[in-house]
């Protein structure tokens, strides 16, 4: 008896370590055609996102430089709205940090927010700066744009003054060069090598393509979409509503927009739908339910697709500018992040499980 009951415990800790360690079904990835979701995935949805949000960035660049060409109020609406095209193309590739993105830090140099307005005139004042180094990520990218397009002045007038001031007008050409070298930078490394590197990496380990792409997407979406749009401006991690750290606080109307862009961006990666046409292909939720059928697993496919439902339906009904939704009845973001929270345990604890992946960072917020 002592023997048997030794054999149990045996097998009970090894299950436990088993768990512990993010194993998971056996026969769930061997024989999914992960090559074929990865192509679809580079030919149908990376590299055509690149590709438009390098346009966006160019036109933006454009507009810029019109801009600097003539400083009027019309040229201005016109560098705005190129500024908010590019930076709707933007949350389409955010997630993508992988490859040359993650190699030249482009999450880091292009959406870094709240961004640090006393910096920024600092560095316009003094002209010396270096838009590569860490230390002016924030101070530069779409949340640097956004200070000096709606919140460098008291009104348009002033700043239009303002960024037709020599300095102020470099540093403005400056960061939109930025964005623009770094799409093309990577877009062209996708077209040039990167792709078939990416796709050929199709085994099932912590370097193969799959597993570091749903790391990112994972990553992106907890840290990123869920506490970084939602979380933090709302109090959740500090107790106290930080208002200023909207995503765009001084256009002030274009953060919940911007949020769905990236929201719905996720969830038709998840889903597989090509950007260059809508159709379904070979998805990170087509690989779910093959392992949920060869192990007769819960549909957690379906789980993550019905709470997503719940959020965006809750979120919908918020004010287009987060930061008023703030003042006006803060409880309601703390319900939006509940929302997408709710997806996290699925997309995290379910489904890493399912597809025996192993979480590749750090979680600092208790989640």
């Amino acid at each position: 008896m002592k023997k048997i009951y030794c054999l149990l415990l045996g097998v009970a800790i090894i299950n436990v370590f088993s768990a512990c360690d993010g194993s998971g079904p056996d026969e769930s990835r061997d024989d999914f055609a992960r090559a074929v979701m990865l192509q679809h995935w580079a030919d149908e949805i990376i590299i055509p996102s690149y590709a438009d949000y390098e346009q966006r960035c160019a036109e933006m660049q454009t507009a810029q430089q019109r801009f600097s060409e003539a400083a009027t109020t019309e040229n201005l609406q016109s560098l705005r709205s190129a500024w908010l095209e590019a930076y709707r193309s933007w949350q389409h590739v955010a997630f993508f940090e992988i490859g040359k993105a993650e190699e030249v830090s482009l999450r880091n140099r292009s959406n870094i927010y709240p961004t640090d307005t006393d910096e920024i005139r600092s560095l316009i004042s003094s002209m010396d700066y270096n838009l590569e180094l860490p230390s002016s990520y924030d101070a530069q990218g779409f949340p640097a744009l956004d200070f000096l397009l709606y919140g460098s002045g008291a009104d348009d007038d002033e700043i239009i003054i303002y960024l037709s001031e020599p300095r102020s007008a470099a540093y403005l050409a400056d960061l939109v060069e930025s964005l623009t070298s770094l799409a093309s930078e990577v877009h062209g490394h996708w077209l040039s090598s990167y792709r078939d590197i990416f796709i050929a990496a199709d085994g099932s380990s912590a370097t193969a393509s799959t597993d570091k792409l749903v790391n990112d997407f994972l990553f992106h979406y907890e840290k990123f979409l869920r506490a970084g749009k939602i979380g933090i401006p709302a109090g959740v991690f500090s107790g106290n509503v930080i208002a200023g750290s909207v995503e765009a606080p001084y256009s002030a109307i274009y953060s919940k927009e911007l949020f769905f862009e990236a929201f719905d961006a996720m969830r038709d990666f998840f889903q597989g739908i090509s950007v260059k046409d809508g159709s379904d292909g070979s998805s990170m939720e087509d690989y779910l339910i093959h392992v949920q059928e060869r192990n007769d697993l819960a549909d957690i496919a379906q789980n993550i697709e019905n709470q997503w439902v719940l959020a965006d339906a809750f979120i919908q009904d918020l004010d287009e500018d987060f930061g008023r939704q703030l003042a006006e009845d803060p409880t309601r973001m703390l319900g939006a992040f509940d929302e997408l929270q709710k997806a996290v345990i699925f997309l995290k604890v379910d489904m890493m499980q399912a597809l025996n992946i192993q979480v590749d960072f750090v979680d600092a917020d208790g989640d």
